[in-house]
């Protein structure tokens, strides 16, 4: 297969999708799918076998959720606009508001579903300031909890999302416990409760059965059916970006420029200024390093610095792991880089090209 392309691993998939499982049926729990972070709808099939619907930041991922995955589809968005609102209620299983402005404008065009609105509950697990929900001034939920009990008539649940990577349980546990205190009285006038994603909960190591008698506990104390929102846990680990190499230049160190770009193709690596994962041919004590970097005209197309067991060579194959999150749906034509394909490779080892993007896709993604 030509490079570059995603490489979906549905076995790896399965590694994730079996320990949401098992989480569902400890705890009773349900996961939708945050389609923001993998909307990759041809591995849907697997996934809605062990998930129960998705949950969508725009109308266009409601929709996505609606024709590809089913289920439960659980809409919400920064801010609705009229056409979407009045179009989104034929997709949506729960409406979800971020603000009571939104709410209140827009209830009686959706009162029939059930409803939600976004907390901001004041506290958040995150390594980046970029990505914290509850920043300073943050516009995502509301922090009142006078406003949210004079609208309770209105909604019959709450979103919380606060998390972003946390595989700290001890953490996790101490936030659950101060959303219990803070907002246990309004969660036991309700049927629902979301709380959001960015549980990294899939991770080697982390204590799935605690955790699980955790969420059991607390839907049991409020009387309410518990949501989680899995984007990068549901797919962690299973897909690679599978790349070459083009050129190798000299400019005090050695960079191997290979045939994907950082800007095109793992955005969020240059948002966050993380070195990619890279595991094959890579060795802490290898001799011949160098620097990998894409082949866009942006000086900082850095994927990172590696140390490898053996010298790279123009036409070497270089594989980016734990590339499902945050990639395909960032994707974009800047330079009109070749797109990567998308591959996945099924539960029983058979390998589908499922898209190949050519010269017209970049001409009809302009005007």
């Amino acid at each position: 297969m030509k490079t570059p392309y995603y490489f979906i691993d549905e076995n790896k998939l399965m590694y994730n999708l079996l320990k949401i499982e098992k989480l569902r049926k400890l705890s009773g729990t349900k996961s939708v799918l945050a389609l923001k972070c993998f909307s990759t709808w041809s591995v849907f099939n697997l996934m809605r076998k062990y998930m129960d619907g998705t949950t969508s930041s725009s109308l266009y991922e409601a929709r996505l959720g609606h024709e590809k995955f089913g289920k439960e589809v659980h809409a919400y968005s920064v801010a609705w606009k009229d056409n979407e609102i009045s179009e989104v209620k034929k997709y949506a299983s729960k409406v979800i508001f971020n603000s009571i402005s939104q709410l209140n404008r827009f209830y009686r065009e959706v009162r029939t579903l059930p409803l939600g609105l976004r907390v901001n509950p004041g506290i958040s697990y995150s390594h980046f300031d970029l990505a914290n929900p509850v920043r300073k001034y943050s516009r995502l939920g509301v922090c009142s909890i006078n406003d949210v009990e004079r609208v309770l008539p209105k909604i019959s649940g709450l979103m919380f999302h606060y998390n972003c990577e946390n595989n700290d349980y001890k953490n996790i546990c101490q936030n659950l416990s101060f959303i219990a205190d803070k907002y246990g009285k309004i969660l036991k006038k309700l049927d629902w409760v979301s709380l959001g994603g960015g549980y990294y909960f899939t991770q080697k190591g982390f204590p799935l059965e605690k955790f699980a008698h955790k969420l059991k506990e607390f839907s049991t104390t409020f009387g309410v059916q518990v949501y989680l929102e899995p984007g990068e846990s549901s797919i962690t680990q299973s897909a690679e970006l599978v790349t070459t190499v083009v050129d190798i230049v000299r400019n005090k160190k050695s960079v191997a420029i290979v045939d994907a770009s950082t800007e095109a193709h793992m955005l969020d690596l240059l948002i966050y200024r993380i070195p990619a994962k890279m595991e094959y041919g890579i060795s802490k004590t290898g001799k011949h390093r160098y620097i990998v970097a894409g082949r866009s005209c942006l000086a900082g197309d850095i994927f990172g610095e590696y140390s490898f067991k053996s010298p790279l060579r123009i036409g070497s194959e270089l594989r980016i792991t734990d590339a499902a999150g945050y990639t395909m749906v960032k994707k974009n034509w800047f330079n009109g880089l070749q797109m990567p394909s998308i591959v996945v490779k099924r539960l029983n080892g058979k390998l589908d090209i499922i898209k190949s993007f050519s010269y017209n896709d970049f001409k009809d993604s302009l005007s």
